[in-house]
Order: structure tokens, then sequence, then C-alpha cells
């Protein structure tokens, strides 16, 4: 949807100045505090939001100790539990065919991430104990209302805070790469907690001993990381399509975020009773029922996202086939 204009702007010749009237530019030292006073109100606003994701993470970190936290055997695991989110997220980042992304922006969001989910953490850890008594329709509720939306929104802040910005972020699938990314960091910093307190819970002593502690949860937290790459995915592409349909941003955005939303709170729901219900019938032990779901869950949703990227790569394939490179300094800076 174009820009819309005013009508004494839309009716009136291109010689008659309409600045303060139906137009404006920087032209005064008044219009000049005005642009900066903007400038420093959305910078600092960003600052005092990764300030405080930073306070909550230095506590969140500081309850286990700074020992298990730094713990070379603990990261062991933490490594080794985000290697399929990570193989999943180099896959969307490589089906980007459009110019490469640039590792300062991957890096930046990665660890925002790793902030902006102290957020969720929190919200989380508040809002639980008013759904728990009532069951597990309580906790079905949990899922839809506030960790699915809590947690993706926090995601894709990761993203809107800086890369988004960035005159780099170019094309819509970019919002899928750095969403996947998001998610990536998501899972790392979720993976940590959850082995730290495995660990902590053990009361062993640190080293070898935390491997042999931590090896359980490290693989249940390797299933359960693909899917925060997934769900941010799905809303990082629409949040890279709203940056290109700015007259429609809000609604897209929306969009990304219920369809990720959905996604991962209904797995939330359904992995625990269907895997259970599975494994009791089979009598398969539980964590083979819970790696089949995973491929199932996990691999449907995945391949809907990757149909969607290839979509994407198809049309710019095809489009770009369709431009003369020559006229086109872009296109010819994407090919040499």
């Amino acid at each position: 949807m174009p820009p819309r204009s005013d009508p004494v702007e839309s009716r009136s010749d291109d010689d008659r100045d309409l600045y303060d009237i139906a137009t404006w530019e920087e032209r005064t030292s008044l219009d000049g505090l005005a642009v900066a006073l903007y400038w420093l109100i959305t910078r600092s606003t960003k600052a005092l939001v990764v300030f405080v994701a930073l306070l909550g993470l230095l506590a969140i970190l500081g309850s286990f100790g700074l020992g298990l936290v730094f713990d070379p055997a603990v990261a062991v695991l933490v490594g080794l539990s985000a290697i399929p989110a990570l193989g999943l997220a180099a896959y969307v980042y490589v089906s980007d065919v459009t110019t490469g992304e640039p590792l300062s922006l991957l890096v930046a969001t990665f660890l925002l991430s790793i902030l902006t989910a102290t957020f969720a953490a929190v919200l989380n850890s508040v809002a639980q104990p008013f759904f728990q008594p009532f069951g597990f329709l309580g906790m079905v509720v949990f899922f839809f209302v506030i960790v699915g939306p809590i947690e993706e929104t926090v995601k894709l802040l990761a993203v809107r805070l800086y890369a988004y910005t960035d005159d780099r972020f170019d094309a819509v699938i970019d919002g899928a790469v750095y969403g996947a990314i998001a998610g990536l960091g998501f899972a790392v910093i979720e993976n940590l907690v959850y082995i730290a307190q495995s660990v902590e819970l053990a009361d062993l002593t640190l080293g070898i001993a935390a491997l042999g502690a931590g090896d359980g949860i490290t693989a249940l937290r390797a299933l359960a990381g693909p899917g925060h790459v997934v769900y941010s995915a799905y809303a990082g592409y629409y949040l890279g399509l709203a940056k290109f349909n700015p007259g429609d941003r809000g609604p897209i955005v929306v969009k990304g975020l219920v369809l990720a939303a959905l996604i991962h709170a209904l797995y939330n729901t359904l992995v625990g009773p269907i895997t259970g219900i599975v494994s009791y019938f089979t009598g398969l032990p539980s964590v083979i029922t819970l790696f089949g779901f995973v491929l199932v869950f996990q691999g449907a949703f995945g391949y809907v996202l990757l149909r969607k990227i290839w979509r994407y790569r198809d049309a710019y394939l095809e489009t770009r086939d369709a431009v003369d490179p020559e006229t086109d300094p872009e296109l010819t800076e994407f090919e040499d």
C-alpha cells in the first residue's frame, strides 16, 4: 500500500513550499533538536531494555553460582544440547539466496536473544502458579496464553532491537535467518538453565561428575532446541515481510507471532501426553517415544517453514533471471 498524502500536498504543484503545512523536513534548529531528542529517546529505550535484561540474566546465572555456570563440563553439555538447533539454524542461514548476512548482526542477534530470554523466564515463573491449581487444562491455557506468546515475542524482540533496523536487513528472507538465530540463542540459555539446575540438584563435584549428572537432561534439551529455531524463524519471516510492507506492518507482525506462539504452545501441550501414551502402549522407553514425537512434530512444521523459504528462493531466482544485470547494480554485485 503506497503511503497516503495530505490533500493539500497531493493537489499542490511542486513549486509551492508546504513545510510545516502538509510536509515536514529538518530545517530549523528546533527541528534539529526534535530529531536529536527522538534519536536519544529511541536509543535510550533500547539501551534500557538491554540493561534490564542483562540484570535479569546475571540474577539467574548468579542463583547457580559462577563456579557451576562456568564449569567446562557444563559448557560441554550445553554445547552438545545446542547441536541440533545449531544445525537447523545453519540450514536456514545457507538457504538465504540473497546477499549473505554479516557476522556482526548474527552475533548481536544471538547475544540479544540470550538477554531477552530473561524476560520470558521471569514472566513465566510469575504466571505459572496461577494456572497450576487447575491441572492439565490450566497448563494448556498457560502454554497458549503465556508461554507461547511471551517466548516468541522476546525472541522477536532480539531481532527488532538491532538487526531489523540495519540497512543490511535488506530482504524478507533475512527475517527468517535472524529469527532462527534468535531461536538458537534462546535455546542455548534455556538449555544452560535446565542443565545447571540438573547438575546442582545432583549435588556432585563439578567436572567429570557433572557430565554424568547432566547427560540425560542434555539429551532432552537437544530434542527441544530445534523447536525454538522453527518457531522464531516463522515469526522472523513475517517480521521481514512487515519491513517491506510498511502499510500493513502491524497485522503482518501479529500474524507471525500468532503462528509461532500457536505451534509452540501446541508442542508443549502434546509432547507429554502423547509420548506417555505411546510409551505405555508400546513398552518403548520414554526417550525413544519423545524422539519420535519431536521428529514428527518439528519435522512437519519445519518442512512447512522450509517450503516457505524455498518459495521465496524460487521467486528470487525467477525475478533475478528476468532482470538485466547491467541495469541492476545490486544484482551485478551479488553475482560478483
